[in-house]
């Protein structure tokens, strides 16, 4: 599906149109093989980046070609279909257009498309950095929900059990695939800051900067929030750990202790002449010994720390 969004600065809001035209926004979500071929011919682009456009892990990075920059991205989300908590995203900056291109529908730029925010399309620097700040402020509200839950279980660092290790392995791969896609995002913005790719206005080039600082905010706490995770994952397994040797501790102590009254019944239940036999008091001449072997074991366990 491709549509086209248009908006000068004496526009009052943002209008779906139905032609191409100078200063225009086109947006194709999930578009056919068929349509992004016509369309990268109809826009004059390099059709050797369509199959970039089409993969759904292509990593970001941004390249010059025919006199337009197309930069790859990621956003946050849910995916069903693939490993992956992120999809990709192309823009797509030529001479007269904002080309973007998604996979899958992108919840990020409702706000943007329903007029909720001013978009002017014929400025289209503004135009991408208020997309990639639109991306960057919803890995922010995922990196919160992230920190929060992490926290929340770590308070349950004893109790935690397989379903509490299964949601950090969750959150953990959350957290790669957000590092994954913005590190080399914010390698990209930087070579567009210090190259002429865009025409950048004073104001434009605060924005981008104030950019550029967001996103390695949030790389450095998505990493600080990683190694929460792996702090505690360390924590567990010493836990786990501490808890199987008692266990195993506990058994072997037990075993030992039932062990020397079943050799000292063993022997005086042997069918042989033995001492005591003619004894009235030889049964509890045996229980004696037997107390006085497992009491004597287990002063010898605790006077060394085994017990």
């Amino acid at each position: 599906m491709i549509k086209y969004y248009f908006r000068t600065i004496k526009d009052e809001a943002l209008k779906e149109v139905s032609d191409l035209r100078t200063g225009i926004w086109i947006h194709a979500v999930e578009p056919t093989d068929k349509e992004l071929n016509d369309l990268f011919g109809t826009l004059a682009l390099d059709t050797d980046l369509i199959e970039d456009a089409q993969d759904f892990f292509e990593v970001p990075r941004f390249e010059r070609a025919d006199g337009a920059t197309f930069f790859f991205t990621r956003y946050p989300f849910n995916e069903k279909r693939e490993a992956t908590d992120t999809a990709p995203l192309l823009i797509v900056m030529g001479e007269s257009f904002v080309l973007t291109v998604v996979q899958r529908e992108i919840p990020q730029f409702k706000p943007l498309l329903a007029g909720k925010e001013d978009v002017h399309t014929t400025q289209k620097t503004k135009l991408f950095i208020q997309m990639m700040q639109t991306v960057t402020e919803s890995f922010e509200k995922q990196l919160v929900v992230l920190r929060r839950n992490v926290h929340k279980d770590r308070a349950k660092l004893r109790k935690i059990g397989n379903r509490e290790i299964e949601k950090f392995v969750t959150y953990e791969h959350k957290l790669n695939d957000m590092i994954a896609a913005i590190v080399p995002t914010n390698t990209a913005l930087n070579k567009i800051m210090k190259g002429n790719y865009m025409q950048m206005y004073p104001e434009d080039v605060e924005f981008m900067e104030d950019l550029i600082i967001d996103n390695t905010q949030l790389i450095e706490s998505a990493r600080s929030v990683l190694n929460t995770i792996q702090n505690v994952r360390n924590a567990t397994e010493a836990i786990l750990a501490n808890n199987l040797n008692t266990t195993i501790k506990t058994l072997t102590v037990l075993t030992i202790l039932l062990t020397i009254p079943t050799i000292v019944a063993s022997l005086f239940g042997m069918n042989v002449p033995l001492p005591l036999e003619n004894t009235p008091y030889a049964f509890w001449l045996v229980v004696g010994i037997i107390m006085a072997s497992v009491s004597f074991v287990v002063w010898f366990f605790k006077k060394n720390q085994w017990l």
